[in-house]
Parts: structure tokens; sequence; C-alpha cells
């Protein structure tokens, strides 16, 4: 009896739930399609992992193939000799803008700054080893920058050389700051990210570099045990242009070109090997004789081969050659080529004419849009290395030659930051079109929008060496009875409506003898 109930039941249940569809869970539908996970991007996969994350585990390996990317392709090392001589030229030199208390500059207290910067500069004590001046020192730095992507500039304060200023500088190279010293805590508020040692701010505490290179060619097979260097971040100076929040260490510039250098590296060597090949003389040579080998070339029953381009060979009886047709390899290889170098530009923030050397399909408009675009992102770089570099180490440079007395500055300790104003000049560019420009130029001084301070800036020379070389130059010619089309002393408004120069009565003021 129990059976039958038990069947009565699960048939009832059977007859209630006959009509129900069971539904399946459907997949979820991604509102972006960049999200999805299709059969056109299954392979993209992803993850979210941190700046510090990504870099840690990938720096070193992107740091060596881009060195070697450097030392082994033309075109990847004219895009690195682009941007460095394109944002450091022939130096960097400060202009600075101390004041009396009228307002007006104080000239003879500033060129005595500039030029005791000047000699510090210079390769004997600028830099501890005593190789590097200034100028070669700021090429390093934006050469490691594009390779590494960041750099280390020790300040070690004792003096060198001839000078009586306790300061000079040391480089050091990504590799000697130790990426695996990190996570190690000393307290709840500071921290230890890939060899600097951080605040709950993120501000750079010390760091961590090992005492010599860990690659160093002597040192290579002796080097057994990792020894440190804790070095104070005021003495250290990280140059690290960022992408991300919160990033600690540098990735090169060239990161994302690489694989693409890497593929048309390979693509180029196998264009030239398939156009020696095609180039040289070969065939295959078939006998119908039973007897094997025989004719002119044979030596201990072998043929000798001898194939040399533009010379033909007698075959022996019942012989043939056949000379395979190998085509014209890489047809495209031109457009391909291009395309791939437009990638690297892109990727280097720099013009395809600059890595290419190409000019050829070029004209005027369009080269200087492009050479707008480039100088924008030189200018870029320029002010960083203003901000990070030059501005803290001239800070550091003029407290410790106050305190050597080398510099005699009138209540420094009361207001220092009076004499730490700077405007420093860096390499300009020279017109696209000079007589366009100037004309341009000329009508935006007269609108009011730029001052000739700044058009001489811009050309990378400085307004003061530009009007006492006039000077000098108007003076020599009125001295020596030469007389030029343009009389460089006279203004625009002593000029009459046919071009001519006209003579002035005004006679100088004694008075004035300083303000001018």
């Amino acid at each position: 009896m129990g059976f039958i109930n038990a069947f009565k039941g699960a048939y009832k249940g059977f007859l209630n739930n006959r009509h129900e569809t069971k539904v399946l869970p459907r997949a979820r539908r991604s509102s972006y399609k960049a999200a999805a996970y299709d059969r056109l991007n299954y392979s993209w996969k992803v993850n979210g992992s941190s700046a510090d994350r990504a870099i840690q585990s990938d720096n070193k390996t992107v740091r060596n193939k881009a060195r070697d990317m450097i030392r082994n392709n033309v075109y990847v090392k004219q895009a690195m000799r682009s941007l460095m001589l394109n944002v450091c030229g022939t130096g960097t030199k400060p202009q600075l803008q101390i004041k009396r208390t009228n307002g007006k500059q104080n000239d003879k207290l500033n060129v005595s700054i500039e030029k005791a910067w000047s000699k510090w500069t210079r390769y004997d004590s600028f830099s501890a080893n005593g190789i590097d001046c200034l100028a070669s020192i700021e090429r390093k730095i934006i050469n490691t920058l594009f390779s590494d992507g960041e750099i280390f500039i020790r300040l070690i304060k004792k003096p060198f050389g001839r000078s009586r200023i306790p300061l000079a500088i040391e480089l050091l190279e990504a590799d000697q700051l130790d990426d695996d010293y990190t996570d190690k805590k000393t307290n709840k508020n500071e921290q230890w990210r890939m060899g600097i040692l951080r605040d709950k701010f993120g501000r750079a505490k010390k760091y961590a570099f090992l005492a010599e290179h860990p690659d160093d060619f002597p040192l290579a097979y002796k080097y057994t045990s990792k020894r440190h260097m804790f070095i104070d971040a005021g003495e250290v100076i990280h140059l690290c242009i960022g992408d991300r929040v919160g990033q600690t260490r540098g990735i090169s510039w060239i990161a994302s070109a690489l694989s693409d250098m890497h593929q048309l590296q390979g693509y180029q060597e196998a264009t030239v090997i398939g156009k020696r090949i095609q180039s040289s003389t070969m065939g295959f040579i078939s006998t119908n004789d039973p007897e094997g080998l025989i004719g002119d070339d044979v030596m201990d029953n072998e043929r000798v081969m001898d194939f040399s381009a533009g010379q033909f060979h007698y075959l022996g009886a019942n012989e043939s050659i056949t000379v395979p047709d190998l085509g014209n390899s890489n047809d495209n290889f031109e457009q391909f080529n291009s395309a791939m170098l437009r990638a690297l530009a892109a990727g280097c923030g720099t013009s395809y004419e600059s890595v290419s050397r190409d000019f050829s399909k070029t004209n005027y408009s369009s080269s200087r849009l492009s050479l707008l675009e480039d100088r924008d992102h030189y200018r870029m770089i320029q002010t960083y290395l203003k901000d990070h570099f030059f501005q803290p180490l001239f800070d550091v440079w003029l407290e410790l030659a106050v305190a050597a007395q080398v510099l005699d500055l009138p209540n420094y300790e009361l207001d220092p930051d009076k004499y730490r104003e700077v405007h420093w000049m860096f390499r300009g560019w020279s017109w696209v079109d000079p007589q366009k420009e100037v004309a341009a130029c000329k009508e935006a001084i007269k609108a009011g929008f730029k001052t000739q301070a700044q058009i001489i800036a811009e050309q990378g020379h400085d307004i003061h060496e530009v009007m006492a070389a006039r000077k000098n130059e108007v003076e020599l010619a009125e001295q020596l009875g030469l007389n030029f089309d343009v009389n460089m002393s006279s203004s625009p408004d002593n000029t009459n409506e046919q071009g001519n120069i006209e003579e002035s009565n005004t006679e100088t003021n004694p008075q004035n003898e300083e303000t001018t």
C-alpha cells in the first residue's frame, strides 16, 4: 500500500510540473565590447596589477632588451640620438633673475653666480669620476631615461678636483638599485618597495643600492652576496617620468615598440638573405649517363662545383641544368618598413622623419606641424629636467657655495629663495621657414603677444648676451666706417615709410646708462 501511495504522489508531481520549462543560466553579456571574450579576442588576456607589480615582474627583461636594441638597431639608435640632441643640444645654462629692491635686475650679482656655476660644472669638479661635465651628464641622463626609464643621481658632499665647493655627482643605473629589497616593513608607516623605502604617503626616505653593479665584468665571477649602500633620499635625485598613479620605478620609454622593432629586424634580415640568394648563381645539374660522372670538372670521381656570377660552364654529355625561379622577394618591403618605423616614432614621441631620416615626402606644412608636435614633447622633458634635476641641484650647490665662502650673498640666510630665481636656458630650435616665422615674430612683438626675450629664448639664446653682442657689433661697424642695409641700433620708430633709417637727434642721458 505504501508503494502505491508513493507512486501516486510521484505521478501527481509529474503532472503538475510537466508544463514548466527549465531555464538555463545565460552567459553574462559585456556592456563593452572590449571586455568580451569571444572568438575574436579570446586570446586577449589582461590583469589588474598595480603599476609596481607590473614593473617588478618585467622591468629587468624590458630594460635589457631595450639596451640590446639600441646597440644593434640603427633606427632605435637614431631615435635615441634625435631625442637627446633636441632636448639637450650643447647643454643647459642658468640665467639668474636676482633683482634689486627697486625691481631691476642685479646684473653684477647674477653674472658672478653664473660664472661660479659654470666653473663648478666642469668635468674636474662636477662629477666624482672626473670624466663628465654638466653637458655630458645631461646627455647620459636622456639616453638612460630612453633605454631604462629611470636614472639615479647621487649627491656626494665633498670637494673634488680644484673646487672648494663640497659637492659632486655620481650617476647610478637602475640595475644597481636592489629590486628584490621589497616588502620589508620597518614600522607601520614605512615600507620597502623595489629598493626604495617609502612612507605612508609614498615619499622616498632611503635607497638600497648595491655596492657594485651586479653584472660588472670584473665582478661577474666574484659576486657572491649582496652588499648594500643605504643612502638617504636627500642625497639622491631619482629621475623617472611615471605613467601611473603610485608608480615607484621607471620603465623603458620604448617598451611598447620593442616587440615590433624585433620583428622588423628579423624581417629586414630575411629580406637581405633573400636578395643575396636571388642574386647568386644557383642551379641543379641532372644526368642520364648510367656510368656516372664524366666531363672536364671531375676529380677523384667527384664533381668540382665552381659557380661565379656572370660565367657560363659547359656541361657533360646527357647533362642538363635547371635554374629555379626564386621570384622577387618582399616587394612591399619599403611600405612595410615605413609603417613599422612610424610605429617606433609614435612609441618614442618623435616624428617619422627624425627616426628614418627620410624627408622625401615632407613639405613645409607637414614638416612644420610635425616639428611643432615634436618640440612640445621635447619641452615637456626639458620642463621635467628643470623641476626635478637642474633646480634641486642648483639649490644644493648654492647653499654649499655660500657655506664654503665661494659666493658672498648678502643676507642669504634670511631669504635664500631670493637667490634661487633662475631661468634655465634649454636648447632652442631654428625656424622651419625663417622668412615667414621671423615676420610672425615681429607681428607678435608689435601686438604685445610676445617679448624679444621670449623669442630669443625659444632659439636657445640669452637676451643679455644677444643684446651685448649686437651693441658691440654696431660699435665696431661704426669704428670701421661700415654701413649695412640694416642698422641694428635703430628701432622701428626710426624707420620712414620707404624703409630708410632716419637719424635720431636724441641725446644720451648719462643718468640712463645703468638702465640701458
